[in-house]
């Protein structure tokens, strides 16, 4: 293991930030911060979005600083990588950020029902092979129904044709209803409306942008959690 990785794994024992599922045996009690994150870390009823597989963290990032109003946590099982989002959040001061470093099929230990109300889901390993390894499929879809209410909205940005068309192709089967459909972000979003979409852009965003990749989005919302 490199120096640098020692040195990010020693200095995340440090962020106020960062709760590591190394902290907690979760198979035995309860997670503290489960049903409690308005309470006692945010410390406000600002809506929670989630953001999975944030790596760096910069949509987590750039989401929070766009939306002060809202609260943001950034779920990565990378130790390396999530310790670049934590000190970002930390010089920039942002109080409505938190990151977990955990593994996201143990989502629901972590989260209440109800707790969360949206979740997005940045350029994801589109696991071609492996459809319930998928971030979005029938199986991670059914543990997020367990943590969103019934309003959430689970949004899907990615570069992967294959799996967007997977999404397309999978949400009428499954009753995800799709509240936005958008197969090329950049060519067919220049409103301001979408800034979201095209103003925050992860590192490996820009290297995909400048390989000619299209990047495609989907907002979705299970028609269980619409009752």
């Amino acid at each position: 293991m490199g120096k640098n990785k020692l040195k990010r794994f020693e200095e995340n024992e440090t962020f106020k930030n960062l709760f590591q599922h190394t902290h907690f045996d979760i198979k035995n009690e309860p997670f503290p911060l489960k049903g409690q994150w308005h309470a006692t870390y945010f410390k406000n009823n600002h809506p929670i979005v989630l953001e999975l597989g944030c790596g760096r963290g910069e949509y987590t990032i750039g989401m929070a600083q766009q939306f002060p109003d809202k609260n943001f946590i950034g779920i990565d099982r990378k130790g390396a990588r999530i310790w670049r989002g934590c000190k970002d959040a930390i010089e920039l001061n942002l109080q409505n950020v938190a990151f977990l470093r955990i593994k996201i099929e143990d989502i629901e230990c972590y989260f209440e029902a109800n707790e969360v109300h949206e979740i997005w889901v940045t350029f994801p390993d589109p696991q071609l092979r492996k459809e319930r390894r998928r971030l979005i499929s029938p199986n991670f879809i059914s543990k997020y129904m367990k943590i969103i209410d019934e309003k959430g909205i689970i949004h899907l940005k990615t570069d992967s044709r294959e799996l967007y068309e997977y999404v397309v192709e999978t949400a009428p089967i499954e009753k995800w209803n799709i509240v936005e459909n958008i197969p090329d972000v950049y060519n067919m979003c220049k409103e301001e409306d979408y800034s979201i979409l095209t103003e925050i852009q992860t590192f490996y965003e820009k290297k995909w942008l400048q390989e000619g990749k299209v990047i495609s989005y989907i907002a979705l919302q299970p028609q269980e959690m619409m009752r």
